[in-house]
């Protein structure tokens, strides 16, 4: 891969080592910090015993939400409304009425 850099990552105090494209370092920083911030919430709030199980939790809530949005995008849009037609109409009863 071009562009490609090693970094650390630490994720539930655990260090990561990784190979990642340099276009990626960004979102893969922002990506750690918030699973890690996750986790902190999950671990936090209900009784774990164990901190893979907040970020077990943690995984499962970010690929529920990839999920929703992958099969949002599928959904088809509807087409805009062209209104021009009732609008060229409208204007044309008003200068009626202004004249």
């Amino acid at each position: 891969m071009a562009n490609e850099i090693s970094i650390k990552v630490n994720i539930g105090d655990r260090m990561y080592p990784l190979q990642i494209n340099a276009l990626e370092e960004e979102y893969v920083r922002r990506a750690v910090k918030l699973l890690n911030e996750k986790m902190t919430f999950f671990n936090n709030s209900f009784s774990v015993k164990d901190k893979v199980d907040g970020l077990a939790m943690a995984a499962l809530e970010y690929a529920v939400d990839a999920l929703k949005k992958e099969t949002e995008s599928r959904k088809p849009q509807a087409p805009p409304q062209d209104f021009s037609l009732l609008e060229n109409e409208l204007s044309e009863i008003e200068a009626l009425f202004q004249s």
